[in-house]
């Protein structure tokens, strides 16, 4: 990472670096400990050097996952909502929920730690906070349970349906109707990477809405709504009846080089002392540019603006 000073006077690069990446000046004398610090390409030896306007500071990435990795983060987060109890955030995409021994970039709990976030630790270290999860490259509305009590609740809720999302996506081909599907699901033997319908898999429920046709009527955007919350469920669930998610090639999607188009739009849960609350999550730039080069937008935000759970709450 390269950071450029802009500061006008002389600066502490503890107090700069800190400033600039959202993180604590105790953890700049562990970089410098390990020469991951160089300014204007000479190797930092202290954390209360002075920088000055147009000094170019990097810092490399450590190698071992033992070392303090969150000056690496170069992302933010979208806060929702925050109090004692939750933190609602838009997940951006390309950003995985939690650490895995094959991640090698930050993820979302990487950043909250970073940001200092209270976290329940229910789910481990590496699941701080976490919930329910989001895959990669799907963004949108997201809670975090900041201490143990509300992360029990929010699981009991996710168990017994008072605590649900509804998801926007666009696919290659139109529903032929708004449908429930249910079937088994598992990873499939053929390809890990993939969960699909299995008879020895986990059982599954989601329903899907049409929203609105493409300018070209051949693309759609749907709305989906859980009542099971299984891995890859949606998309293995719309490759089951041949409909395929724009940019999701692991399941199918056969076109241009686009992120998986799926967002968690619309959150609703029962807050532990608010009662029942609701968010929604805005769309991020390059779904956003994907629905305006297809779609009619007018006719797109009047429909988003419809989406709550009154009006989709025939059946949960």
């Amino acid at each position: 990472m390269e950071i450029k000073c802009d500061s006008i006077s002389l600066i502490r690069l503890d107090l700069f670096l800190s400033s600039k990446l959202n993180i604590s000046r105790s953890q700049i004398p562990n970089l410098i400990k390990n020469k991951l610090i160089t300014i204007n390409d000479n190797i930092a030896t202290k954390s209360g050097v002075l920088v000055k306007e147009n000094d170019i500071i990097k810092i490399e990435k450590p190698e071992s996952n033992n070392q303090d990795c969150s000056f690496c983060i170069d992302f933010d987060v979208e806060i929702i909502y925050e109090d004692d109890d939750i933190l609602v955030i838009n997940k951006p995409p390309y950003i995985a929920t939690h650490g895995a021994p094959s991640l090698k970039e930050s993820s979302l709990v990487d950043w909250l730690k970073a940001n200092n976030k209270q976290l329940s630790n229910i789910s481990g270290e590496k699941k701080e906070g976490i919930v329910h999860r989001l895959d990669k490259q799907t963004s949108g509305a997201m809670v975090v349970a900041k201490n143990n009590i509300s992360h029990s609740s929010l699981s009991l809720q996710l168990q017994n349906k008072t605590m649900g999302r509804f998801y926007i996506a666009i696919i290659d081909a139109p529903l032929k109707s708004d449908m429930v599907i249910e079937c088994n699901l598992a990873k499939n033997p053929k390809n890990r990477l993939k969960i699909s319908k299995q008879k020895n898999g986990r059982y599954s429920k989601s329903k899907f809405y049409k929203l609105l046709l493409s300018k070209d009527s051949k693309q759609e955007l749907i709305l989906a709504k859980l009542y099971t919350g299984r891995t890859h469920q949606i998309r293995a669930h719309l490759e089951s009846i041949n409909r395929h998610i724009i940019g999701d090639s692991l399941y199918g999607y056969k076109g241009n080089d686009f992120r998986v188009m799926l967002h968690s739009y619309f959150l609703y849960l029962e807050h532990l002392k608010n009662g029942k609350m609701s968010f929604y999550a805005n769309i991020f730039d390059d779904m956003n540019l994907y629905l305006k080069n297809n779609f009619d937008m007018e006719m797109v935000s009047e429909i988003l603006a419809n989406i709550s759970f009154n009006n989709f709450s025939d059946d949960i």
